[in-house]
């Protein structure tokens, strides 16, 4: 079956790695190239939703984390590149009382929730690497990747199985439509609402070699360590903004992190970094079927989970696209959208 993905951020890199490993004939198109827009970050944290109040948006990405490690295993195999995959889990800091006694029980929740899989623990702080606080949680879930290699890896694994990525093609077969905050800002909800936004996101890259420790959270920021010896910090949400670049706030958002971590205090820039981020109102991945536009779909709005969602988001498109069979949640259906018209 020939397919055409529009859109070469993760999820439209994603979705057809996993149909082209399913055999079907792939052509990426993307105007702007491969991981030009927020897919081609530097942060990476794939961090779980707390394990409580427990819902199927929940599982579905808990399904996505824990197949994660082979997944991208494989897009390095057949590729030959690598996408910076480390599953070294993350540190939080506890303030009080009251977040000590909400994350042990959170402990006790995860114990079920994860299925043993993986853990949420209360332990005591490291050294000279922790988010602050004599007592921290550690969860062994948590991930890394670094989002603009990983982009390179699925495009090369592409290649490798014959599939091809454009800037411009005819459409061939069924159409996925994965075009990020443009694509949301374009579709309408039943409401006449945009089904989306783009949200801005910053973020820093510094020269600081910590590969082997796990990911902080602290202060409302994520602190990456990367395989390659850099590690990064981000990042800001920001719902007004006037360009696309990075700016002042992103310098704001280092001082807050060496402040919070002294270690972070000496370690040369090597990159600021800033992109939009695309939001579905639903705050959950949109996809489905096309509303009114018979053989087109959409996988859409990862937003800051894209990454840690972006296994499972393909192997649920490509089992619809492919063999027509519809596993995805209901938070995430197309449903609500206004059926497409030709004038769109």
């Amino acid at each position: 079956m020939d397919v055409t993905i529009r859109g070469a951020g993760v999820f439209g890199l994603s979705c057809a790695w996993a149909m082209a490993r399913r055999g079907a004939r792939v052509r990426v198109v993307d105007p702007a190239g491969v991981g030009a827009g927020a897919s081609g970050g530097i942060v990476g944290a794939l961090a779980p939703h707390v394990p409580e109040q427990w819902n199927d948006k929940k599982a579905f990405q808990l399904d996505s984390l824990l197949m994660a490690a082979d997944w991208w295993a494989a897009v390095a195999e057949i590729g030959g590149g690598d996408p910076g995959y480390a599953r070294i889990g993350r540190l939080q800091p506890i303030p009080d009382a009251v977040a000590l006694e909400r994350a042990e029980a959170r402990g006790v929740e995860a114990r079920t929730l994860w299925r043993g899989a993986a853990t949420w623990e209360v332990v005591d702080a490291p050294k000279d690497w922790s988010p602050g606080g004599d007592r921290v949680i550690r969860d062994t879930l948590s991930a890394r990747i670094h989002p603009a290699r990983a982009c390179d890896a699925l495009a090369r694994a592409i290649h490798a199985l014959g599939g091809t990525i454009d800037t411009n093609a005819t459409e061939r077969g069924p159409v996925l439509h994965a075009t990020g905050w443009q694509g949301l800002a374009e579709m309408r909800d039943d409401r006449g609402r945009a089904a989306g936004a783009p949200i801005k996101g910053q973020a820093v890259l510094l020269d600081l070699d910590r590969r082997d420790a796990p990911q902080l959270y602290l202060d409302g920021l994520h602190v990456v360590p990367h395989g390659d010896g850099t590690t990064a910090i981000g990042s800001t949400s920001e719902r007004e903004f006037d360009h696309d670049r990075p700016d002042a706030l992103a310098d704001h958002l280092l001082d807050r992190a060496r402040a919070a971590l002294p270690v972070l205090a000496d370690a040369p820039v090597l990159r600021h970094w800033a992109g939009l981020r695309p939001r579905a109102r639903s705050r959950a991945p949109l996809m489905g079927a096309w509303p009114g536009r018979p053989g087109h779909f959409i996988a859409n709005g990862g937003f800051k989970i894209g990454f840690g969602m972006a296994p499972k988001v393909a192997e649920t498109i490509a089992d619809l696209i492919l063999d027509g069979t519809d596993r995805i949640p209901e938070a995430f259906r197309t449903d609500t959208l206004a059926p497409w018209r030709a004038e769109d």
